[in-house]
């Protein structure tokens, strides 16, 4: 029998796997380097900035959890985060972000064109190191993920300044541009670890729900975080014109004048309103609605491993689910 789980806290989930984080941060600086200064300096200022690191602490787990012996786990870690920083530096690009990790964008520092072709450096670096760990299978999960992840891009994109989008449709783009990448996470730390097909589908499970999980929290998060706490500009959604799903409750739900307020700052993009935006998402029960589907995606997450054998591992990894729905950044 495992020990009870700890309080889920960030620094609680990593504990049992500290010593592979710092061999991650390794691989990570090590094959960050280019022989072009703007690049080192660029991907130095987005890493340097932290991050929750979620992607890599799944691959890393999960391989643990499925007692995996060796240091492919590390490897393939710092490929998923190399993908979400490469998506990041061209989300900001997209969104004209100004905040991000707490401080200014990697676009506002360095300008548009760098940060897009800096993001395709990390990216093409990315699947430079996954060819190093000798696997198809290996190639693939990642190959097609990355695929669908451009595809959940556009399909943002389409969703930006359209009040009519349904909850259907924007948990479309949850699935593809969020979700898939903490899939294709949980999903290599099993495969890695030489797990059967059964688990290795139930580690993509559990990621697929934590990734909703955690990007629904987001969308509460953009409503009713604190600035410094979140990292980014509260009212960033509402600013880029995206229906996320408190906007699309409201939409749904709200009184004629808040649906016809809604919409109005949907298709323009107006964050002058946003005081009344978030009187009428809290009134509604928007947050609590929005917060009660990103529990039902942890608690997803948590069933889809109740097979795993018993260790500190999976502690960690259902800690996660918990510190999924009940974080403040």
């Amino acid at each position: 029998m495992s020990a009870a789980p700890q309080p889920a806290t960030q620094n609680n989930v990593i504990q049992p796997i500290s010593s592979d984080m710092d061999a991650v941060n390794a691989v990570i600086r090590r094959q960050l380097y280019s022989d072009v200064p703007l690049v080192n300096q660029i991907a130095e200022y987005i890493i340097s900035a932290g991050g929750k690191r979620i992607r890599p602490v799944l691959v890393l787990l999960m391989a643990n959890a499925h007692d995996y012996r060796g240091t492919h786990h590390h490897d393939l870690a710092a490929v998923v985060e190399f993908i979400h920083t490469a998506t990041l530096l061209h989300d900001d690009v997209v969104d004209e972000s100004s905040m991000r990790r707490g401080r200014e964008t990697a676009n506002a520092m360095f300008g548009n064109a760098a940060s897009v072709l800096v993001g395709d450096f990390v990216y093409s670096r990315a699947f430079q190191i996954m060819v190093s760990v000798g696997s198809m299978r290996v190639m693939q999960i990642l190959a097609d993920a990355t695929n669908v992840i451009a595809e959940g891009e556009v399909l943002q994109l389409l969703n930006m300044h359209d009040p009519d989008v349904t909850e259907d449709r924007y948990l479309q783009v949850i699935r593809s541009k969020t979700a898939k990448l903490f899939e294709a996470a949980a999903q290599l730390g099993a495969l890695i670890a030489g797990a059967s097909d059964e688990a290795i589908d139930a580690a993509a499970e559990y990621g697929r729900s934590l990734g909703t999980a955690f990007q629904l929290i987001d969308d509460v998060l953009d409503y009713s975080g604190n600035a410094s706490d979140i990292g980014k500009n509260v009212g960033d959604d509402l600013r880029e014109g995206k229906p996320t799903l408190p906007l699309i409750y409201l939409m749904q739900n709200g009184t004629p004048e808040q649906r016809q307020l809604v919409r109005t700052c949907i298709e323009n993009g107006d964050e002058q309103h946003f005081d009344e935006i978030l009187a009428a998402i809290t009134g509604s029960g928007a947050l609590d609605y929005t917060k009660r589907e990103a529990e039902k995606a942890a608690r997803r997450a948590a069933a889809s491993i109740s097979q795993l054998t018993n260790s500190q591992f999976k502690d960690s990894l259902l800690q996660l689910c918990a510190f999924a729905v009940d974080r403040n950044h």
